[in-house]
């Protein structure tokens, strides 16, 4: 078995409606019981780990974090399973439209510019000469015009 399709069976089990062991419960039982689950082992791990005095600091965030990544989970899963339901591709429907060329082309040039910028900031200065500073501070550039002559 593949790691794809062993990451496939799991989402299917957590959130496929007809796969999954909870499927004779109503739809908002199933999501009450993934974040009550959320919500016990929030609690464990903030216990393990922080200590008293940042334990609710520490929880709220492991909790927020939970919740967050179900819902994105179910949300992505869902997203993918209706796509892959009516998916038809741009050339077969010859729908060219300019507002998704713009956007790849947008996510393109992002990658690139944020790709270089990680590349700036990972470097070390390419100069040769150091630099120490400006010779003079900001009030000895500022002297001269402010005194009478």
């Amino acid at each position: 078995m593949s790691l794809k399709n062993f990451m496939i069976e799991s989402a299917n089990i957590l959130f496929d409606d007809s796969k999954n062991d909870l499927r004779a419960l109503p739809k908002t039982v199933r999501l009450q019981i993934l974040l009550v689950l959320s919500f016990i082992w929030s609690v464990v791990f903030s216990l393990y780990i922080f200590t008293y005095t940042t334990f609710i600091f520490g929880w709220a965030g492991v909790f927020l974090a939970h919740l967050g990544l179900i819902f994105a989970v179910y949300h992505t899963f869902k997203q993918f399973h209706k796509a892959e339901e009516k998916s038809a591709s741009v050339f077969e429907t010859k729908n060219f439209n300019p507002f998704k060329i713009m956007a790849i082309v947008f996510v393109i040039v992002f990658i690139f510019v944020f790709s270089k910028g990680i590349e700036v900031l990972t470097n070390t200065n390419s100069y040769k000469i150091p630099y120490g500073g400006p010779d003079k501070s900001a009030i000895e550039k500022w002297l001269p015009f402010t005194q009478n002559k």
